[in-house]
Parts: structure tokens; sequence; C-alpha cells
């Protein structure tokens, strides 16, 4: 579908299944060899990097762990600048090296959370890998080592990625056209 209908906004096609797929395996084919030897832990980022997570994972071929992890700063269509923790952390990570799944990083607010919440575990090291980057919006300075697609600055659903819960379940992005 070239555009869509979602609650009471109108979207249409941005980034095709076929060009997020092609970068997936591209991710991964840079995660499996800068982390062969390091039995790193995922860990994705709900709700939104569930399909990334699952299409990225069927493409690593290292040893590794996975787990979730749920935070939130989002009310509809724009960040609420507070970040909830909902679902915590149950694995032990001292020492480990962690990969953060995350679908999109919008202002940052969200992934600087996640980071300093991470910190306090003592990992190795933590690295960022994202479906989807908006530095045009970007509020706090974030090293994100692995990035898919770059985008503007424009709200955006589908793979994943929702408008107040709708809209996550289709395979491709669409951008909102009447906002």
């Amino acid at each position: 579908m070239e555009k869509i209908h979602v609650k009471d906004k109108d979207f249409t096609i941005s980034i095709k299944e076929e060009e997020i797929l092609k970068e997936v395996d591209r991710l991964a084919s840079e995660l499996n060899r800068d982390l062969a030897d390091k039995e790193p832990l995922f860990l994705g980022m709900l709700n939104g990097s569930f399909m990334f997570m699952s299409d990225l994972m069927k493409r690593i071929t290292i040893p590794c762990q996975l787990q979730f992890l749920k935070m939130s700063s989002y009310s509809g269509m724009s960040t609420t600048g507070h970040v909830k923790d909902l679902i915590g952390l149950d694995e032990d990570i001292k020492g480990r090296t962690v990969v953060i799944i995350e679908d999109i990083i919008d202002s940052g607010t969200t992934m600087k959370h996640a980071l300093e919440t991470l910190e306090k575990y003592e990992p190795k090291e933590i690295l960022i890998c994202t479906l989807l980057m908006k530095p045009d919006s970007l509020k706090v300075p974030l090293d994100v080592k692995y990035v898919a697609i770059s985008i503007p600055n424009d709200f955006i659903l589908g793979y994943g990625l929702d408008y107040d819960g709708y809209g996550r379940n289709y395979p491709n992005i669409y951008t909102v056209v009447n906002q």
C-alpha cells in the first residue's frame, strides 16, 4: 500500500521493506564482524524495536544472548521529555558487551536514560544499534555506532513504529502527510 490512514492521519510510504531489509543485512554483517569474539547481550527496546530486532537477530551468527527493555518518552506524536522505566533488566551485564537495539533515535532522551541506567551495572561497553536516526532532532550527544538509515525530522510509523499504538504491523515505513 502506497498510502494508509491511521487514526486521524494519512501516511505515504517512505521506506520500503526491501530497503529496510537490505540495511538490516548490512548491520548484521557489521555486528557479526565487530563482535565475533565478545558474546554480546543484545537488548531490544520495546515496543518499537521488535520487528527490527527480530529481522536483525535472524542474521546474527555469533554466540549471543537477547533480552528486552521497555522505556517510553512518547505520547501521541511527540516526546514528553520524561522517560519512564517500564520493564527492567534481569540479566547480569557486569563486564559484558551490551548492544542496545532501538527502532529510532529522535531527541536521544530515551537512549541517554537507557545508557545512564545500564552504566550502573558496569558493562564492559555499551554499543547502540538503531534502525532509524533523526540527526536533526538529536538534543543530547550520543555515539551511535550502528545506524541503518538516517531520516529527516518527519513523523513516521510502520515496521514496529507506531502512532498511539497503531501502525506497528506494517512492513514498510510511512511518513505522515497531514499533521
